[in-house]
């Protein structure tokens, strides 16, 4: 018998881990075929954990309350954007302008989330799909907006941001007055490596609001929530508020995780930047070993290093090795969605696999 639970538990190990093990052997085997120098990497990892941790970390409150991945995460990076353009507008430059894009964005972002929330409700058991259509419905409202709204009904005065033709906002926003204003606030330089030491500064008070959060009331009721809604109601839980304000709080957060993001990267992409944040975010938290129902902090950061060290290595790993570094940009996008369709398979069939092992279980202990 114990030999049986010894074998099980290290199955339920290997699956449980078996995506972050996939990426480091993957990491092992690319990472000198590469021949990046290790400083080159080290000062690329700093910029890229620096660049995404905060949105990732906005995914995990929906997971607490048992609501999943949220993919409607895209709805407050929209709401992040458009703070950005206004900002841009009106030329404030620097950490007042970054802080004045996240108040504009805030408003936006709870009523998108509270808009998203109300739906998911009506939507139990299939909250990621609905989440991920809900993306493409905003989006066309967010394009609608961008496209026509601004520099007709919404005065926009730089010729910078126009197009040519008087409305309409441009594809790539310069974002040069807010670029690594936050990033290089505190300069910290370690044998010619620049350190982000400001936004390191911000994900770990966040990180830290996360550990705080989960054993506050409001904490402690998503946890139960997202085990058993029937069992939270009857012990007077609001199940339907509990779960509107996760993806409230989720969605703010990732307006201002869209900020932190761009303001690292000095540019914004207009119409697709926020869906790229979304689904390279989910993807880095599943390769970190998170699942649809559990997601820690550890499963961010190694999620996050593993995920970008990838990005990194895989075009000249591909170019070394059959002379294409095209492959390498093919990789990223293979495992940017791959790897969310890897997990899913995966956790529903742990699922399956852990029911059918408990039921045994039972019958041998009856």
């Amino acid at each position: 018998m114990k030999k049986r639970e010894a074998t099980f538990n290290l199955k339920r190990f290997l699956m449980a881990n078996i995506v972050p093990i996939i990426f480091i052997l993957l990491s092992a085997f690319a990472i000198p075929i590469s021949q990046f120098s290790a400083p080159y990497l080290v000062q690329e990892m700093l910029i890229r954990l620096a660049r995404d941790s905060f949105l990732v970390l906005s995914l995990l409150v929906p997971i607490i309350a048992g609501m999943g991945l949220n993919f409607g995460m895209v709805l407050g990076a929209m709401a992040g954007q458009i703070g950005l353009i206004l900002v841009s507008d009106w030329k404030v430059m620097g950490l007042p302008g970054m802080t004045l894009a996240a108040i504009i964005a805030t408003p936006l972002a709870v009523a998108l989330g509270w808009m998203c929330g109300a739906i998911l409700n009506r939507a139990k058991g299939r909250e990621m799909v609905t989440s991920y259509i809900l993306g493409f419905f905003v989006n066309g409202l967010y394009q609608l907006v961008v496209l026509y709204f601004f520099g007709s009904l919404i005065p926009i005065h730089s010729p910078e941001l126009v197009l040519s033709r008087g409305y309409g906002i441009r594809n790539a926003v310069n974002l040069v007055g807010i670029r690594n204003c936050l990033d290089y606030l505190i300069p910290v330089t370690i044998h010619g490596i620049r350190v982000p030491l400001g936004t390191f500064i911000i994900i770990a008070a966040f990180s830290a609001f996360i550990v705080w959060f989960r054993k506050t009331k409001l904490g402690q009721d998503m946890r139960a929530v997202g085990q058993d809604m029937e069992v939270s109601r009857s012990a007077g839980i609001p199940v339907e508020r509990t779960r509107l304000i996760s993806i409230v709080i989720s969605t703010v957060l990732a307006a201002y995780g869209q900020i932190i993001f761009l303001q690292n990267i000095g540019t914004l992409n207009t119409y697709n930047s926020h869906e790229q944040a979304g689904m390279f975010a989910i993807a880095a938290l599943l390769i970190g070993g998170a699942s649809v129902a559990k997601a820690t902090l550890p499963n961010v950061f190694v999620g996050v290093i593993l995920f970008h060290l990838m990005f990194i290595v895989s075009p000249m790993a591909g170019k070394y090795l059959i002379g294409q570094a095209q492959l390498g940009e093919y990789f990223r996008v293979f495992v940017s969605y791959g790897v969310v369709a890897l997990a899913l398979v995966i956790y529903e069939w742990r699922r399956a696999q852990e029911k059918a092992y408990a039921r045994r279980m039972f019958r041998g202990e009856a």
